[in-house]
């Protein structure tokens, strides 16, 4: 299952202000909206700026520029979904489109921390099935 860009800290709220104030997804919007490289730092270690600083490898293939469209199947491909529940990129996606796929491939910054699987929570799933089942036997007795 890809990890989603929106479920990451922050991004969503930008979202939803994106949708109710256009301005934070237009290009400029960083110099206006603080927040934005904020989120991006505490997310991935580096703001935009400082991403299109980083040095690319020799075999770097310059997916950042391709057309969104593109991008989101790559980023698919590398366990990421960067659109929303109704499968349209995300409004924010060219403000941390470049940190990401600079993560994504070890090139620079970081990607944020999230369990790979249910490690560390008992038997969370299990446990959440044991508590259905004994619930449908209680209510048909």
């Amino acid at each position: 299952m890809p990890r989603k860009l929106i479920d990451l800290p922050g991004i969503a709220a930008l979202e939803q202000k994106a949708l109710m104030n256009p301005r934070y997804a237009e290009p400029d919007a960083r110099t206006h909206y603080a927040e934005i490289d904020q989120c991006s730092t505490a997310n991935f270690g580096l703001t935009a700026d400082a991403a299109a600083q980083v040095a690319r490898p020799a075999d770097w293939d310059q997916i950042e520029r391709k057309p969104i469209r593109e991008q989101i199947e790559a980023f698919e491909l590398a366990g990421w979904d960067v659109t929303d529940s109704r499968r349209r990129p995300l409004r924010m996606l060219e403000h941390f489109n470049l940190q990401l796929w600079l993560a994504v491939r070890g090139v620079a910054g970081q990607l944020p921390f999230a369990p790979a699987d249910d490690e560390g929570i008992p038997n969370a799933w299990g446990a959440s099935l044991q508590a259905a089942a004994t619930k449908f036997r209680r209510d048909r007795r």
